[in-house]
């Protein structure tokens, strides 16, 4: 049922991008199919049919584990509906409550029987997940009071608020960016409000992993997105230095703990930190980073798919997720280590992958804003962080094995889903059909693209 449910939600949303050309509202003005809600909606739900796909092939390997993938089931397909009202919402309210009702959701989807460290996570989860979203709330307050302060009747309506929102910023306008900057930014791992992710990610089954990852991560990302379509005009400079901070602090913090963790499953999390930073940083800058910025966040929610989801794989072998107890992948598990091998390459931004000209367009777009010193930085950290990542999985994937062991052959329809991932990554790298470009520009332009 997971599967058929799944594989429904993917086929309408490819439907809805393809056929519908209008951006006008729907369901009473509160939701509104505009090329933003399209691209992700086909994004997300593509990615959740291949989570189900994996779900699917561990239930049948395993059939211990059926009574929590209907678990599993249900919970992710209720999940699956908040999280496209909140990538569809026109109503800053509306999409709030629909990303809380993804929170509420996922919380008892990271506990896993018997394991008192995953029910720790879960709830550290909730906990920063609700301050954050606090935050956010506490942010659209004060857009609202700053519509009354320029005698506007104070909205919710996104498209409404386009027209509402111009003149110099005043005090409670600059209150409510930095609220919500700070509020989203928790929902996605930027510093400082990021100790909750690793930890999740790591105790959380791979299934899980992967929806919060790059289901979850790209519909708060479109919260995040909206606010800027309509407030960055009026105020470039308060939305520059805020995410410039939190976005170069975000890849500190990544580049450092890359360099200590020796858990593969927390390497790929604090990674996940890396890259919403270097989306931070794309957002701040705007303008002529803006497409790059869209071609790394779909690039790298396919990535980190890919690498959870054989992260599951790795850790159901092996029974560790220590890198020290784990060598020889590519002759162990040949696809497993495949897969791994290429999602490292695509993680740390080589050619020909998406993530690669997404960077690069981002990197370009801070020369061209004269943010030189924002540059080295990046740079440096980027370095940091592939030199880390690199000593610690190339050893996994072509060390000598650490154990003679015989394991179940894998099969090519257990790898399908991540082929399909792979081959999104590839396209988007080496050349973009025009269909889908266009729709990429379209939300690139909605960001500030020139």
């Amino acid at each position: 049922m997971l599967l058929v449910v799944a594989t429904l939600q993917a086929a309408l949303a490819i439907a809805a991008a393809v056929t519908v050309k209008t951006e006008s509202r729907i369901a009473w003005g509160y939701l509104r199919p505009d090329a933003t809600a399209r691209l992700f909606l086909v994004v997300t739900n593509v990615i959740f049919l291949g989570i189900a796909s994996y779900v699917w092939g561990r239930a049948r390997a395993e059939p211990s584990l059926r009574d929590e993938v209907r678990r599993f089931s249900r919970l992710s397909t209720l999940f699956m509906v908040a999280a496209n009202v909140a990538v569809l919402s026109n109503h800053l309210i509306v999409g709030w409550v629909a990303l809380e009702a993804t929170t509420l959701l996922a919380a008892p989807l990271i506990v896993r029987e018997g394991v008192p460290s995953s029910r720790r996570a879960s709830w550290r989860y909730f906990l920063f997940s609700s301050v954050g979203l606090g935050l956010a709330l506490l942010g659209f307050a004060c857009l609202a009071r700053s519509l009354e302060m320029n005698d506007h009747i104070p909205t919710y309506f996104i498209d409404d608020l386009s027209s509402l929102v111009g003149g110099p910023p005043n005090l409670w306008r600059r209150l409510g960016l930095a609220f919500i900057f700070l509020g989203y930014g928790t929902k996605l791992g930027l510093a400082p409000m990021y100790s909750w992710l690793p930890e999740t990610y790591d105790e959380a089954p791979p299934a899980v992993t992967a929806l919060l990852a790059a289901v979850q991560f790209n519909a708060a990302l479109v919260g995040l997105i909206r606010v800027l379509q309509v407030y960055r005009a009026g105020n470039p400079e308060l939305v520059a230095t805020e995410l410039l901070v939190l976005g170069l602090a975000s890849m500190a913090v990544s580049a450092v703990s890359i360099l200590a963790t020796r858990n593969f499953k927390r390497l790929i999390a604090y990674a996940s930190i890396n890259h919403a930073g270097v989306i931070a940083i794309g957002l701040a800058i705007g303008k002529s980073a803006s497409y790059g910025v869209v071609l790394y966040v779909v690039s790298n929610a396919f990535i980190k798919a890919i690498l959870f989801l054989t992260a599951g794989n790795i850790k159901a072998h092996y029974g560790t997720k220590d890198t020290r107890q784990i060598a020889g992948l590519i002759k162990d598990l040949p696809y497993s280590g495949l897969f791994l091998m290429i999602g490292t390459f695509a993680l740390l931004g080589f050619p020909p992958f998406g993530s690669f000209l997404g960077e690069l367009i981002i990197l370009s777009g801070l020369v061209r804003a004269k943010q030189m010193f924002v540059f080295v930085i990046f740079c440096s950290l980027i370095a940091m962080t592939f030199v880390a990542t690199g000593r610690t999985v190339f050893p996994m994937l072509w060390g000598e094995p650490k154990a003679t062991v015989n394991w179940p052959r894998q099969t090519l329809l257990s790898a399908t889903p991540k082929l399909v991932f792979l081959g999104a990554l590839v396209v988007m790298g080496i050349y973009m059909p025009t269909a889908i470009n266009t729709v990429f520009r379209t939300v690139a332009a909605s960001l500030g693209a020139e």
